[in-house]
């Protein structure tokens, strides 16, 4: 694979990228400033990006002149649009070991990093680190972990409608959780 530097300005975000990454740009911008640029910008061959929209956002807002970039010159119109998607649902596909999970960040933490600067939810990561609190998605201490349960799955549109029913359902009295597929 060819990486390329090219100044930011060359590469412009896909118009209708439909992932929803603004949360998500100041903890790429830290692991960024912290670690380096590690994954190249995936654009096509007119420079706009197939993979790496955060990664470009979290540039500019560090001020970067040069950003690493991948084209790849060799995808289809069409394979350029699907890979823009496979790239963000295939992530939505892995989990967290909550076993293995605090033990690395426990590790972090005594290297001297502030695991909170790695994009985790600040709630999220208290749970995860205080096992008396329960895991980051798990039920509260003392709750049968493999009760039956009967739910109801609603499919939205997209993250925003996600979160209008998920406020909706909470207000009211219903117990609800997130669940991205």
């Amino acid at each position: 694979m060819k990486v390329q530097a090219k100044p930011i300005d060359s590469v412009r975000p896909y118009p209708g990228n439909p992932r929803l990454n603004d949360d998500a740009v100041d903890a790429v911008a830290e692991s960024i400033r912290r670690f380096g640029f590690r994954q190249p910008i995936v654009v096509d061959a007119e420079g706009v990006v197939v993979a790496g929209h955060t990664r470009l956002k979290a540039a500019q807002k560090l001020g970067l002149e040069k950003v690493p970039v991948h084209v790849a010159a060799d995808l289809s119109a069409e394979q350029v649009r699907a890979y823009r998607l496979a790239d963000n649902a295939s992530a939505e596909k892995a989990e967290w070991d909550f076993d293995l999970l605090p033990v690395e960040l426990e590790a972090i933490a005594a290297g001297g990093f502030d695991p909170e600067s790695l994009g985790f939810d600040p709630n999220a990561l208290a749970r995860i680190l205080d096992p008396a609190k329960g895991d980051a998605t798990g039920p509260d201490p003392g709750e049968d972990r493999y009760q039956e349960q009967y739910g109801v799955i609603v499919v939205c549109e997209d993250e925003g409608h996600q979160q209008r029913v998920y406020d909706e359902l909470a207000a009211a009295g219903h117990q609800c959780r997130v669940v991205c597929t």
